[in-house]
């Protein structure tokens, strides 16, 4: 098999990522990826090649959540990158082999666009947004309300590629939505979301009655966002260090970012430093790691977030995900308010007065409160093992 992997957005890099590698270990090697937005580290450290032309833009693919981002990328040379990526894509797929897009409709489309014939994993969005299990959700504005005007998350644009003769294979990231989309004339496959594999989703959860409370700290992956957004956090647990119970705290960082400015941070914040990338301050820890992601969420009771696919994954472990607006690009209220939706109950999202100790307070005190939290983060993000159902639903279907 031939496949060129398309995809927009660290997220979405690494999901693709774990499919092109569930193929390779299924003896697939003509594998390579177009990044279209970053430059594609992802892909670089697990060996992927790249075809085409890369470049990080300003906004680090959120033109959509701001007109200022769109007219930095403009700046930047936006017009120009898509323009050789879309060549890149046409030459690839002139010579023959699949196309597999992953993502939203950017990448969509430009599978489309290809002429080639392609796969498309559907990572943005999801029923979730619109509607739960019990039906559809009480929005507050008619505008809102309108978000649910075609009858799915999907419009009926998403839908006409999808439904296209030349696609293979849909494959939405949870059963609701996959549900949904069967409704239409696509070739609609529920094989779950590879966001969750490479974690342990069947370890038990941490002693809230026992053990010292130990909270992850998830500032985001995009620069230089997540350098705000790690500001904002550490603001918030003020409160918390005040408190006479010790916490362990934990700041899962991605590999991407520098950690100089987190520790400037961190410094300015009153924490000493008693260690290589540990700090402490009164009797509470804070530890920095780039390579223990997943281990860091299994040992944690919960976690602070700023992020998006990194938040997706704690809630999918059973973790309640505390989470409060930055000023963006990504994680603006209006992100984190559909943030709330997407993942539900999991989600508690603090706004106006609310209190970040009490609301630790209350998750200590109540056991099925947790439970009720660790079951919706379950069935909204599915188990483990869906990128080698998706390599092996490609192979038998090319």
């Amino acid at each position: 098999m031939r496949l060129l992997c398309l995809s927009n957005g660290h997220g979405e890099d690494a999901i693709a990522v774990r499919v092109l590698q569930a193929l390779q270990a299924l003896g697939q090697k003509e594998l390579v990826a177009l990044p279209i937005v970053g430059e594609g580290s992802t892909y670089e450290r697990a060996g992927i090649p790249i075809v085409g032309t890369v470049k990080a833009m300003p906004s680090g693919g959120f033109v959509y959540m701001d007109g200022r981002q769109l007219a930095r990328d403009l700046r930047g040379g936006l017009v120009q990158l898509t323009l050789a990526q879309i060549r890149t894509v046409r030459q690839w797929a002139a010579d023959g082999g699949h196309i597999l897009a992953v993502g939203d409709i950017v990448p969509l489309m430009f599978a489309w666009a290809s002429g080639a014939s392609y796969s498309f994993i559907g990572t943005a969005k999801s029923e979730y947004y619109l509607r739960d299990e019990s039906g559809v959700l009480t929005r507050r504005t008619w505008f809102e309300q309108m978000e649910s005007w075609s009858g799915s998350v999907y419009l009926p644009w998403d839908r006409w590629f999808m439904a296209h003769s030349r696609c293979r294979a849909v494959f939405p990231r949870d059963h609701l939505t996959a549900d949904t989309l069967k409704r239409w004339s696509m070739p609609v496959f529920d094989l779950g979301n590879p966001m969750m594999d490479g974690l342990d989703t069947d370890s038990p959860q941490p002693s809230w009655e026992t053990e010292p409370i130990t909270i992850a700290l998830l500032p985001g992956s995009r620069h230089p966002e997540a350098y705000e957004n790690w500001k904002l956090i550490l603001q918030k647990i003020q409160s918390l260090v005040e408190e006479a119970e010790p916490i362990e705290f934990v700041g899962a960082i991605a590999p991407s970012l520098s950690l100089e400015p987190l520790v400037m941070a961190l410094l300015q914040q009153g924490w000493q430093k008693t260690a290589p990338q540990t700090f402490t301050q009164k009797h509470h820890s804070l530890r920095l790691t780039q390579t223990e992601f997943a281990d860091t969420l299994q040992r944690a009771h919960l976690a602070i977030a700023m992020a998006g696919t990194a938040t997706e994954q704690a809630v999918g472990l059973g973790k309640p995900v505390i989470t409060f607006p930055g000023q963006g690009p990504q994680f603006t209220p209006a992100f984190a308010e559909a943030q709330t939706r997407l993942l539900g109950s999991s989600i508690l999202y603090l706004q106006g007065s609310t209190s970040l100790t009490e609301t630790i307070r209350t998750l200590r005190h109540d056991k099925n409160y947790r439970h009720q939290i660790a079951l919706n983060g379950r069935r909204r993000m599915g188990t483990p093992g869906a990128a080698a159902r998706i390599a092996a639903c490609l192979l038998d279907l090319l």
